[in-house]
């Protein structure tokens, strides 16, 4: 037994398909790498280590996917949480293009990985990302054509809002890109399933296993409570869940909390008035909205951020408004569940890699779009650690800058910040 806190009062812990227990590290004890979060990140690195070859330990404070990657909405989009243009003006096209197409191979790995180990997740096809005002969807529009055009990405098309009318009843909307090559899946059963591929292959983890600290030398050291790993190598995955393990990473990300709800199911018919075809749903607000439907036929709805380390005392009521701004029909609809988690963002909203040492590697910062990237980094950070790092170093050199005021000040300025992008969604529609 673990004795670790039990999953969230969430939809997916109520519908998780497998009930995974790991002990907590009570020894000392070796292995040739030993890494910090049982995440996506640090599930993934484990699959792709143990199938190189190498020894590993995954120590993780609470539950395997206890954080983020149990709690998320699910999608798993294609390139990177930048765009395409912004991309190309910080590091140029050549490098967007690498990035981008790192960006398939995150979606890819997920379906693969799905594949090989039997992971039932619920996986679907599809994600409409619909515009908020009529600028955005002159915006969508010509990055549909960028990506045709430059990246010979076919997957995509527009939407006019009379097309988008025909596959959901969502309001308020002027348009949408559809995206074939984009997939969504219950994330926590993913999770898990990742959790138990890492076993069958021979990763030993650990969960209510957190760690204190770590020390360097002719090896890692790394410390918990009631017990230490010697290790080659150490990987920090822990994206908003760092804390004070490492200063000199944690000035590059902020942890921010985001919220999501469950409805009661729905009837199939209002299931697919709302969504035609089973896609995911995204649109442009800054502050992102994010929905699809569960197996069940419930709407998955996230809407909403907080910036302290307190969740609202009413979860559910503080999604639901977000949810009938663009639902109205779902007034009179139960809400059965609503839960929140934390996830790491960056300023430019690209994922932060890099190495600290030759010794110690960390990946975070996926900014809403960990599911395929961080399930990209577990293979990426995989190859470098085996000497194999060109793939590993397309992300690490993206310029990764520290919030204003490092982890003192961030705080502050990033409220004001998200007031100002806040704002500016409102006068836009």
């Amino acid at each position: 037994m673990s004795n670790a806190p039990a999953h969230v009062d969430s939809w997916y812990a109520a519908s998780a398909n497998r009930q995974l227990e790991f002990p907590a590290l009570t020894e000392s004890t070796r292995a040739d790498v030993c890494i910090v979060g049982g995440g996506y990140t640090g599930l993934s690195s484990a699959i792709h280590l143990r199938k190189l070859g190498y020894s590993v330990i995954v120590l993780e404070a609470n539950r395997v996917g206890w954080g983020a990657s149990g709690r998320n909405g699910g999608h798993v989009g294609t390139g990177q949480r930048a765009g395409q243009h912004a991309l190309e003006k910080l590091v140029g096209m050549q490098r967007a293009r690498a990035l981008w197409d790192l960006g398939l191979e995150g979606v890819r790995t997920v379906c693969d990985l799905v594949e090989e180990f039997a992971i039932d997740c619920e996986l679907r096809t599809g994600n409409l990302h619909v515009a908020s005002c009529a600028g955005d969807a002159r915006e969508l529009a010509e990055e549909t054509e960028h990506l045709q055009t430059a990246y010979g990405y076919e997957d995509i098309r527009y939407l006019d809002a009379t097309a988008l009318a025909e596959r959901t009843s969502a309001r308020g909307f002027h348009g949408a890109t559809l995206d074939a090559g984009a997939r969504h899946l219950h994330p926590l059963n993913y999770a898990l399933g990742l959790a138990a591929a890492a076993q069958s292959l021979g990763a030993s983890l650990h969960e209510n296993s957190r760690v204190t600290g770590y020390r360097e030398g002719e090896n890692v050291v790394v410390q918990t409570a009631a017990g230490s790993v010697t290790a080659d190598f150490l990987l920090l995955a822990c994206n908003g869940y760092l804390d004070r393990l490492e200063p000199r990473t944690a000035g590059r990300i902020m942890p921010i909390n985001n919220y999501m709800l469950a409805t009661e199911p729905l009837p199939e018919a209002t299931a697919r008035r709302l969504i035609r075809d089973n896609t995911s749903m995204t649109d442009t607000r800054f502050v992102v909205n994010y929905w699809k439907l569960s197996a069940d036929n419930r709407l998955l709805f996230g809407g909403g951020e907080t910036y302290s380390r307190r969740f609202p005392a009413d979860i559910r009521n503080f999604v639901r408004p977000h949810m009938l701004k663009i639902y109205p029909e779902l007034k009179d609809t139960r809400i059965d569940y609503g839960w929140g988690g934390t996830l790491a963002i960056t300023m430019n909203r690209m994922p932060d890699f890099g190495r600290l040492s030759p010794q110690v590697y960390y990946a975070h910062g996926y900014s809403g779009h960990g599911v395929p990237i961080a399930t990209l980094a577990g293979k990426l950070v995989s190859e470098a650690i085996s000497g194999h790092a060109s793939r590993f170093d397309v992300m690490a050199d993206v310029p990764s800058p520290r919030f204003p005021g490092g982890t003192l000040l961030r705080w502050p300025g990033l409220v004001a910040g998200m007031l100002f992008f806040s704002l500016r969604d409102r006068l836009a529609r």
